[in-house]
C-alpha cells in the first residue's frame, strides 16, 4: 500500500505503525464494507437492521458521489446482480469495469470543475426520472461536497471555484463549509431526494465528518438540512473572507436571508422527511481505528484509542501526541510502554503561508519537532485515509525524534510556520504516498512508543 514502504519501515516500531495504518485503511474500503453490511436474500435487500422487499419496486438505481463511489458502487454492483437497473456516481479515480450497469464518472477534488458539472447534472436527471415505485440507493462518501457540484441557477461553476479555495484557506470546519456550499448548490441540503421524488430514497454512507453528522457528510444531499442563508452569511463573516468569494455569492446569500429565496428542504419537507429513516452509516473514523488497534494488540502492544473525534489546528494536535508521548515514556500513563495510541477524526490548517503541505504533514512535522524537543522514543504515523493529504501527492508521513536534525530545527519550524512541510518532511524521506486508496474516512494517526532499552 505505502510506496518505498522498506524506507519508512526502518524498525519493528515503525512497520507496526505502517501495518496498522493499512488494516485501518483496508478495513474501510468499500469492498470490505459492503461485503460487512449489505445482503441480498432471494427478494430483500437488507442494510444493518433494515430491509427492503425489492417486489415491491419497479427499479433500482444507484445514485452517488464522493471519493470512494467507484469502488461503492462496483461492490453493490456485484452484490445486487441482475437487481440493479443502472445509476450514475461521480468519483476522483474510476474504474468503470467492476461497476456493471453504473455509470461511473471521473470529477475532480477539492476543487470542483466542469466535468464535476457534467457528471451532477447527470445524476440530478437520473433522480427527475424515479417515480413512485423507484427504489434509489444513495451513496455517499467523503469528498461528495466537492464532487457533486450543481450550481444555483443565479451561480457559475467560476463562482463555486473561487467560493471553495477561499472557504478551505480559511481555516472553517466542515460543516461552516458545507453550510455555505448548500446554500449554492441544486443538490445539496436534502436537495437530490427532492430531485427524486416521490421515490423512495434509501441512502449508505462511508463517513468522513467527525460525529457521523448525515447533514454534514457529502452536504446532506438526502436529509433534512438545518442550516439557513444567514447561517452562510455567518461563515463568511467569522472568516472574514466576504471580500474573497464572489459578490454574485454574497448577494444570493443576502437575498436568501432577507427571505426572497426559498430555504433547502428541512424536516417539514415530505421529499426529505419521508425518507429520513432510510439513512445508513456503513463505516467512518471508528472502523479504521478498530482495525488498527486489532494489529496493535496482535504485535504485543497496549493500544489506547485517544478518540475518533480529534479536531483543531494541526501543528497543536501534533504538540499534544508528542505530550502523550512523552508521558507515557516518563511515567506510564495514561498507559504502559509499549504502548500504541491511536486517534481520528479531522484536523485543520489556517493558511497564513503560501507553502506547500496537508494537515497531516503539519501535525506530523509539529510532533517531530515536539519529539526532538524531549528527547521522546516514539513514532508518529499520520494519514487522510484517501490517501491525499492537502493539494499533495502524499497520504500524510511518519515520523520520530530522528527525523528533523538539530541543525535543520529551525528551517523546519519556519516551513511549518509558512504552512511549507512537504518538502522538509520530503527530504527526510517522511512522506507517505499511497495514491487514492479508495475510502475515505478522515484521518488515522497511530503513535507507537516502544518499550524502554
Amino acid at each position: 500500500m505505502f510506496h518505498h514502504r522498506e524506507r519508512r519501515a526502518r524498525t519493528p516500531a515503525h512497520e507496526t505503525a505502517l501495518d496498522c495504518l493499512e488494516a485501518g485503511i483496508t478495513a474501510a474500503l468499500p469492498k470490505e464494507v459492503v461485503s460487512s453490511t449489505v445482503d441480498l436474500d432471494g427478494k430483500t435487500f437488507a442494510v444493518g437492521d433494515a430491509a427492503y422487499d425489492l417486489d415491491e419496486y419497479d427499479r433500482l438505481l444507484v445514485l452517488g458521489g464522493g471519493k470512494a463511489s467507484g469502488g461503492f458502487a462496483a461492490a453493490l454492483a456485484d452484490r445486487l446482480g441482475s437487481r440493479l437497473d443502472g445509476g450514475a456516481v461521480v468519483t476522483t479515480n474510476v474504474d468503470t469495469a467492476a461497476a456493471g450497469p453504473i455509470d461511473v464518472r471521473e470529477g475532480d477534488h477539492p476543487t470542483p470543475t466542469e466535468r464535476n458539472v457534467q457528471a451532477t447534472a447527470e445524476i440530478l436527471e437520473r433522480a427527475g426520472s424515479a417515480t413512485g415505485e423507484t427504489l434509489v440507493l444513495a451513496i455517499v462518501t467523503g469528498g461528495a461536497s466537492a464532487l457533486w457540484c450543481a450550481p444555483a441557477t443565479d451561480l457559475t461553476l467560476s463562482d463555486l471555484q473561487r467560493t471553495t479555495d477561499a472557504l478551505l484557506a480559511s481555516g472553517a470546519s466542515i460543516d461552516e463549509i458545507n453550510a455555505v456550499r448548500k446554500h449554492c448548490s441544486a443538490i445539496k441540503g436534502g436537495q437530490l431526494a427532492r430531485a427524486a421524488a416521490p421515490a423512495t430514497v434509501v441512502t449508505l454512507a462511508i463517513s468522513d465528518v467527525v460525529g457521523d453528522d448525515p447533514s454534514v457528510i457529502g452536504s446532506g444531499p438526502t436529509v433534512p438540512d438545518a442550516s439557513t442563508f444567514g447561517d452562510a452569511l455567518a461563515v463568511l463573516d467569522r472568516y472574514d473572507i466576504r471580500d474573497s468569494v464572489p459578490e454574485s455569492v454574497v448577494d444570493r446569500l443576502e437575498r436568501g436571508a432577507d427571505g426572497e429565496l426559498a430555504e433547502t428542504p428541512d424536516e417539514n419537507d415530505p421529499a426529505v422527511a419521508e425518507n429520513e429513516g432510510d439513512w445508513h452509516c456503513l463505516a467512518n473514523g471508528r472502523t479504521a481505528i478498530d482495525a488498527a488497534r486489532d494489529v496493535a494488540r496482535e504485535r504485543g502492544y497496549e493500544p489506547l484509542v485517544l478518540s475518533s473525534r480529534l479536531g483543531g489546528e494541526a501543528s497543536e494536535v501534533g504538540r499534544v501526541h508528542a505530550g502523550v508521548a512523552a508521558e507515557i515514556a516518563a511515567g506510564g500513563d495514561p498507559v504502559e510502554r509499549p504502548a500504541i495510541v491511536l486517534s481520528g477524526g479531522e484536523v485543520t490548517v489556517t493558511v497564513d503561508g503560501d507553502g506547500t503541505g496537508g494537515p497531516n504533514q503539519e501535525l506530523a512535522l509539529a510532533t517531530a519537532l515536539e519529539l526532538a524537543d524531549t528527547g521522546t522514543d516514539a513514532i508518529l504515523a499520520s494519514v487522510d485515509t484517501d490517501g491525499i493529504d492537502g493539494p499533495t501527492d502524499a497520504a500524510g508521513a511518519i515520523v520520530d525524534r530522528e527525523s528533523i536534525p538539530p541543525d535543520e530545527s529551525e528551517t523546519a519550524r519556519r516551513a511549518l510556520a509558512e504552512n511549507d512541510v512537504y518538502d522538509a518532511l520530503d527530504d527526510r524521506s517522511a512522506l507517505l504516498r499511497t495514491g487514492y486508496t479508495g475510502t475515505n474516512v478522515n484521518d488515522l494517526r497511530v503513535l507507537v512508543v516502544p518499550a524502554a532499552d
